[in-house]
């Protein structure tokens, strides 16, 4: 890899950066009571020590009528300053620098847990929160500057480095920037000089609070993506306002706005890495600042072309670092195979997030979890033999944190892949990323000796054979076959036969989404690709309602208008009927009016809950030789109850680790 930029050293003010990576703001809701905390600075610290060049924390509230959502840190309360110096401690310890991102999210809020109005420039209903505010009048405006000022006070005395004000995607600085929010008709409002007035007023305030030690940056959006919102030209302006005021360090990048288009900010793997750097290069051309651009970057040859062809000075690599803390360090040392990918799926991060819990990975169970020591070795004084049944995402990460502590870990799979389901899943379109995880698995899995065996089907016999001190069975989850479709009906098949092959749906297709996820849409996909007509139909109230969480939704809504897929809710199979034409016939039943309806599809396909494949295990559990032997059985993943890849690594993570050293007598009896 090319390396003449991105291990470059950067000035920021009086900030040395050792390298352009950037681990840019976001929210954790790692806060509790307003106040940071040792998860907080065991997260950070994390990726301090993986050799990131910059740290930029989750926002700081800066006043009493912000709190858009629960666990926000109330950075103008004085009782934050002994979490932030555990923070800055924790990264300083790496020589790393640490900014502290500082905020009022004005209109894109709620009342909910303040219990006071919210502010914003004008009254005007953000779309998602629904609630009009409080158009701020100028003494309020001068609080809000104060406000500010104040928080940069308090992070300055916290142990911060620098400050960055987050005017971009949720912000009421953005509100008084964007024409489709700034209804004003002072000199607030209307041009765009007057539209930056409050940015420029808490510039030269924070400036004036923090002095010269200290850098400031200023984080702004560059499109928002809405009807009559701020454009890159807009963007380009205010960048040289920021500038031209004498007191910024450097300059951020967002995209879109948190709300209205809030799936272009943190975009999944259905818009590709780099999508945002025309606004960093727009701005790097107008001013003389160091420009930071992000818009999911995922690996450093990524990165470091972006700075080669002049995009940014500065990457932001957010999901890359939750995935892998030491992406930074990888990369540095030439190690990019052992570097573990992100998966840009948005299902821990992002979807915790929407979910109200704290941030996480689907393939790094350590994320979040730093502070309780997730994830690190614990060698045991005697290594067991433990076998491992089945290579899905469970039984690869159990293999991994079993062999990790020491012991001696055998994979038993009965395909001549690994990757069970998820292996699967990645071959629909725009789904490929997801793949990595199994990538990212096998490959940590040869780094620490685990042995995989291929075109292996395990029995109860081939176990007791091969003589374990501890069995893991991870053998997931089949298909299973709702009450009302006849097993003899042929016509009927799950998503999984579509995707293997085993089914050849052709003409009108009906697609039955009971799990509201990636399986049915991904499917339908598919088949529409194929020249299917394409229904999808839900009991639900959306059609794949849990990819809202995952920010999947609005491109799942384009793609399939495109495709020309038909979506059907509220609607519940009741049964289905083989007429004497050779046809079909599903009996639905609208469950809000109760109103029976019918379709006639010549394939119907199957995204229903599966069952666990859990015979061997009870099996395993049955046989005296193990249990005269005292080899513990242990079923992770969906030989449990089917669930997504996040629980399976979970349950691996936890499992394999558990397993405890082996007895001095059963060492030598080996």
């Amino acid at each position: 890899m090319a390396e003449q930029l991105l291990w470059t050293p950067l000035q920021l003010g009086p900030v040395t950066v050792r390298n352009r990576i950037v681990f840019s703001a976001h929210l954790t809701n790692y806060a509790q009571d307003g106040k940071p905390t040792e998860q907080h600075a065991a997260y950070y610290q994390e990726r301090a020590a993986g050799g990131v060049g910059l740290i930029i924390t989750e926002e700081h509230s800066t006043h009493p009528t912000d709190w858009p959502y629960e666990k926000l840190i109330h950075g103008f309360h004085r009782d934050v300053i002994p979490g932030y110096r555990r923070i800055t401690d924790a990264v300083h310890r790496h020589r790393t620098p640490i900014f502290a991102q500082i905020n009022h999210n004005g209109g894109q809020a709620s009342s909910l847990y303040s219990r006071l109005p919210v502010w914003a420039p004008s009254p005007v209903a953000d779309p998602l929160f629904r609630e009009v505010p409080k158009a701020v009048d100028r003494h309020e405006i001068a609080e809000i500057v104060a406000g500010y000022a104040r928080v940069a006070e308090n992070c300055a005395e916290g142990g911060f480095d620098g400050i960055e004000l987050q005017c971009s995607h949720s912000s009421i600085v953005r509100g008084f920037l964007s024409p489709a929010t700034n209804r004003r008709t002072d000199d607030y409002g209307g041009p765009l000089a007057n539209r930056a007035r409050i940015l420029l007023e808490i510039v030269a305030a924070v400036r004036a609070a923090i002095g010269t030690e200290l850098a400031l940056g200023v984080r702004i959006c560059g499109d928002e993506l809405i009807e009559g919102g701020t454009t890159i030209d807009d963007a380009v302006e205010v960048a040289r306002m920021v500038e031209g005021s004498g007191h910024v360090d450097y300059i951020n990048t967002s995209i879109g706005v948190a709300t209205a288009s809030l799936f272009m900010i943190e975009a999944s793997m259905h818009i590709p890495p780099g999508y945002a750097m025309f606004i960093p290069s727009a701005l790097r051309q107008a001013v003389d600042l160091p420009v930071v651009g992000v818009g999911r970057f995922k690996d450093p040859l990524q990165a470091e072309r972006a700075l080669a062809e002049g995009q940014c000075d500065l990457v932001g690599v957010v999901r890359g670092q939750i995935a892998d803390a030491e992406f930074v360090a990888k990369a540095r040392a030439g190690f990019t195979d052992d570097t573990r990918l992100c998966l840009s799926c948005n299902q821990e991060c992002v979807g915790r997030m929407g979910l109200n819990r704290w941030l996480g990975c689907i393939e790094n169970p350590r994320t979040g979890r730093e502070s309780e020591g997730v994830g690190e070795a614990r060698p045991v004084a005697v290594g067991r033999r433990v076998l491992v049944i089945g290579a899905g995402p469970a039984g690869l990460q159990a293999a991994i944190a079993a062999a990790r502590n020491g012991h001696h870990v055998t994979v038993l799979e009965r395909e001549p892949h690994a990757g069970g389901q998820v292996r699967l899943a990645a071959t629909v379109p725009n789904r490929a990323e997801l793949g990595d995880l199994v990538r990212n698995q096998v490959h940590e899995c040869g780094r620490l000796g685990v042995t995989i065996e291929y075109g292996v089907d395990a029995t109860a016999s081939e176990v007791e054979r091969r003589r374990p001190d501890s069995v893991i069975v991870a053998t997931g989850a089949v298909a299973a076959r709702p009450w009302w479709a006849p097993p003899e009906a042929d016509w009927i098949v799950d998503v999984r036969d579509v995707l293997t092959g085993a089914a050849q749906p052709t003409g009108d297709v009906v697609v039955l989404d009971e799990l509201g996820f990636h399986h049915a849409t991904s499917v339908a996909e598919v088949l529409a690709d194929r020249g299917c007509r394409v229904e999808v139909i839900t009991p639900g109230m959306v059609v794949g309602q849990d990819l809202g969480i995952t920010l999947d939704l609005e491109t799942w809504w384009i793609r399939a208008g495109a495709k020309g897929i038909v979506q059907s809710t509220e609607l519940v199979p009741m049964g289905v009927e083989d007429v004497v034409d050779g046809g079909h016939v599903v009996n639905l039943q609208h469950h809000p009016t109760g109103s029976m309806h019918t379709r006639t599809p010549d394939w119907l396909v199957l995204a229903v809950p599966a069952d666990p494949a859990d015979g061997l295990y009870h099996e395993l559990r049955s046989s005296a030789e193990l249990r005269d032997r005292g080899v513990d059985v242990v079923r992770i993943g969906d030989a449990v109850a089917p669930r997504r890849a996040h629980a399976a690594v979970i349950d691996g993570e936890r499992v394999g680790a558990a397993v405890p050293s082996a007895a001095p007598a059963a060492a030598t009896a080996s």
